[in-house]
């Protein structure tokens, strides 16, 4: 039986000049080569300016923007952040008056805390679960059980982590996100999933404790996220940096936001962006889709280690060439 399908002929093909064409990529956006010993700026500056670069430049000038008009700049941020060694990087945003309020869950706050009071941090968990002995750390335990008891009734669980750190005389204190943001008045809010931490099985752990602190936390960041939009007279808002959350923190961020409009707030002028090592549903659609309007929510894929230390070098130059004569130094 013979087929009912031809070869096309594709001498009847019709084209077109390619003056005609609209184009995507041009040499003029095509990579720089900046000369060895170039400033971050410039190497920033020297990247293609297209997909995850042009999107990371964004980032950059709107943390840039809202440090310049008094808004917000809001680091979102997972353990693995700490783990990978990104700490310092936070702690100095911190003091430098660039990240203005943190955002986390409770595996953060315990490895802040080994790290601060050990200078060490995590295991193994593949050797350390065939035993039970997996999170069963007593010193630990012991820190949390009595830093839980000391938030009640009126502090919240990353302040009063901070000031624990403090009170402790931690020998790595300066390593410490919530021991530095403890002292500079920076809320650092620690937002506990029940049952997801090693210390939820410290035998005198005050849930209700615990709970009751990071619900304190709670009503505090979205009292921060209700200042994300702009000042009246002015386009520039604040920048909520979602960096190693995929479903927790986006999660949380959502609800605040809609705590926030429910309450009259103005987010219009929010940027927000996703620092992930690989894409995730979640943040993509609580943090870069819903929450803002077309444009001000950006995706950066790549590893923590990497990008974090790129962002705040590109920032605080950014910030240091715009000083205006009158600036402190």
């Amino acid at each position: 039986m013979p087929s009912p399908f031809h070869p096309i002929d594709f001498g009847r093909i019709q084209t077109k000049s390619v003056r005609r064409r609209s184009h995507k990529s041009d040499v003029a956006r095509a990579a720089r080569l900046p000369e060895p010993g170039a400033p971050a700026s410039e190497l920033l500056d020297s990247f293609p300016d297209f997909l995850g670069a042009r999107s990371f430049r964004q980032v950059v000038d709107a943390v840039v923007a809202a440090v310049r008009n008094d808004r917000p700049v809001v680091a979102a941020f997972g353990a693995h952040v700490l783990k990978v060694g990104c700490g310092p990087i936070l702690v100095d945003l911190i003091r430098r008056g660039v990240i203005r309020a943190l955002c986390c869950n409770g595996a953060c706050a315990i490895h802040d805390v080994e790290l601060a009071l050990l200078g060490e941090t995590s295991e193994e968990v593949s050797d350390t679960i065939r035993d039970g002995s997996f999170g069963m750390v007593e010193e630990t335990q012991r820190f949390f059980e009595e830093a839980v008891g000391q938030c009640a009734p009126n502090l919240g669980l990353g302040e009063g982590v901070g000031r624990a750190i403090l009170q402790r005389s931690a020998p790595f204190v300066q390593q410490s996100v919530f021991a530095a943001a403890f002292q500079a008045g920076v809320p650092v809010c620690v937002h506990v999933a029940l049952g997801t931490d090693t210390i939820h099985a410290a035998p005198k752990l005050d849930a209700a404790a615990l709970g009751a602190a990071s619900m304190r936390d709670f009503r505090l960041i979205c009292g921060v996220v209700a200042e994300l939009g702009a000042k009246p007279g002015n386009d520039s808002g604040g920048v909520w940096l979602n960096i190693g959350s995929a479903v927790l923190l986006p999660e949380v961020f959502l609800k605040a936001v809609s705590v926030a409009r429910n309450l009259g707030a103005n987010l219009d002028a929010m940027i927000t962006a996703n620092f992930d090592m690989i894409r995730h549903y979640r943040p993509y659609q609580n943090v870069v889709m819903r929450p803002v309007l077309p444009g001000h929510g950006h995706e950066v894929i790549g590893q923590h280690e990497i990008l974090l230390p790129l962002l705040r070098q590109a920032v605080i130059e950014q910030l240091a060439a715009r000083k205006q004569p009158t600036d402190p130094p």
